[in-house]
């Protein structure tokens, strides 16, 4: 049996497979690239990421809770002024940095990963100082997980 891919249908000589000097350094950069992306995440996600970790903490019977305290800013030179927070009933959670000067919105990130893991019935729009901690409350309700406040 010949094992090799074939330049032209018509001819039934086949080619050797001769790739291995170019798959190992190409599954090497795939690699690379995908633990790369890891590394690059924004506000929104971390605090998403923030959720899903909190929801293990959540206890498995019903009304259990667990309080997040999410720090902000979650890495440096993001979010380092005053930000506002919306975790919205349709999934979203969004966040806008604001500058120091004019309390302009200067970049805004967004997710609905978090919503896999959490129920949110209501809509929060909160507005953050610099530096000061979002907290949101999760509480255990027919075996999901719900947000029931955001501080």
């Amino acid at each position: 049996m010949n094992v090799g891919l074939s330049t032209d249908s018509s001819k039934s000589e086949l080619l050797p497979i001769n790739n291995w000097r170019y798959l190992i350094p190409r599954t090497l950069l795939l690699f690379l690239l995908l633990l790369l992306t890891g590394c690059f995440t924004d506000a929104a996600t971390r605090i998403a990421y923030d959720i899903e970790a909190a929801t293990k903490r959540v206890g498995y019977t019903e009304n259990s809770q667990f309080t997040l305290a999410h720090r902000t800013p979650s890495k440096k030179r993001e979010c380092n002024n005053s930000y506002k927070v919306q975790l919205d009933k349709v999934g979203a959670l969004i966040i806008w940095c604001k500058d120091e000067k004019n309390n302009q919105t200067v970049s805004s990130h967004s997710t609905s990963y978090h919503s896999h893991f959490v129920d949110t019935p209501n809509t929060y729009i909160l507005e953050k100082n610099a530096g000061d901690t979002l907290f949101i409350e999760l509480e255990r309700r027919n075996g999901r997980v719900v947000i029931i406040d955001v501080k």
